[in-house]
């Protein structure tokens, strides 16, 4: 249904321009919207009115109407005046009302489509009937955006969104949780690379920041051919958003197709988690080591295992650096400067991570 506000602005409208009085009514006969009040018409001439087979009625100085949906009667436009003039007002009204309600319904079934799309709750025949009797491509290149904030400001987000990304254009906005914004990207034929991707990932984050000074994450999913694939790209959408906050936390943009070791790791069960860990450090479990440490480390993985260049980015002696990397080695029992050594602490500390994220969950 349309809200009483669309429907009061329509008929102002309308009075702006033909100069004459517009109500209109449910079926119980309350007033919704009105631009003058009229004495005359009570709930019962209304109610008598819905339950005739006449489509308008003429009552006094007022012209009584039908608005239909596809044969269901929705409300009762009146329209004051005796002159034939007054009636073909009447008429454009809910010609016009009539209008309103199809798109506003169309906008609430396409949102509702692609709820369920996303959720796979529709059947393959489902999804192609309903498609092309909401006007929706079923073959064209898509992509599934989401869109997170810290705060909860997701109405601010989606407002910003459908200011940057247009229906008309084929894409779609929605939601089917409070965590985060879905946007659905058509795609043209030349747009479908991982670039152009994530170039419209780090507009949307700019976008956010400049506007609303929101700091958002932006992940999405590969690019699907078909209408009945856009679940796949959204649940892809998701595991990356998921993985980025978990190992690449200080990433604004995750890419499904760029998530290295982290997706593995993410897949893994907690229990083999567990015990990849205490074969690697036994008791000296890694999961409390200090900032400058951490950097140390981070630095020194970044700059491939140079001892020279990473002391001169910490700017930090070198001899001061090599003691950091062997107070590391007498703790764990990895020498960091050997490649193997390295590998298994960098892989050490992101299966820890996605440990402390599950208790973060567990919570």
């Amino acid at each position: 249904m349309i809200s009483s506000q669309i429907l009061q602005t329509s008929i102002d409208e309308l009075k702006a321009i033909t100069k004459v009085d517009l109500s209109v009514y449910d079926l119980g006969g309350t007033e919704i919207a009105v631009t003058a009040q009229m004495a005359d018409i009570t709930p019962e001439l209304i109610m008598g009115f819905v339950h005739s087979p006449a489509d308008s009625q003429v009552i006094g100085v007022h012209h009584l109407l039908k608005i239909l949906d596809e044969g269901e009667l929705l409300y009762v436009l009146v329209a004051r005046g005796m002159s034939d003039d007054v009636y073909m007002v009447g008429k454009i009204a809910v010609c016009q009302l009539q209008n309103l309600v199809i798109a506003y319904k169309v906008k609430f079934d396409r949102n509702n489509f692609f709820q369920n799309l996303l959720l796979d709750n529709l059947l393959l025949v489902d999804i192609y009937n309903r498609a092309k009797k909401l006007h929706i491509e079923e073959a064209v290149p898509r992509a599934v955006f989401l869109v997170e904030t810290k705060l909860e400001k997701d109405s601010i987000v989606t407002e910003l969104l459908k200011g940057m990304f247009s229906s008309q254009n084929g894409d779609y906005i929605t939601a089917v949780d409070e965590s985060s914004v879905i946007l659905i990207k058509l795609l043209e034929p030349q747009q479908t690379d991982q670039d152009t991707l994530r170039g419209i990932s780090e507009t949307i984050v700019g976008m956010m920041n400049a506007e609303a000074m929101l700091n958002v994450r932006v992940a999405f999913g590969t690019v699907v051919q078909e209408l009945k694939d856009v679940s796949k790209s959204y649940k892809e959408a998701k595991m990356a958003l998921d993985v980025g906050k978990i190992f690449y936390a200080e990433r604004n943009v995750a890419s499904y197709s760029e998530l290295g070791i982290g997706r593995l790791i993410y897949q893994l069960p907690i229990n083999l988690c567990r015990i990849f860990i205490e074969e690697i450090f036994g008791d000296n479990l890694p999961f409390d080591l200090d900032e400058e440490t951490l950097n140390t480390i981070q630095k020194f993985f970044e700059y491939n295992l140079n001892v020279s260049e990473t002391s001169r980015q910490l700017f930090v002696h070198r001899n001061t650096l090599v003691y950091r990397i062997e107070k590391i080695q007498k703790s764990t029992g990895l020498d960091l400067r050997n490649f193997d050594d390295a590998l298994t602490f960098k892989i050490a500390l992101m299966v820890v991570n996605y440990m402390k994220y599950l208790d973060h969950l567990e919570y």
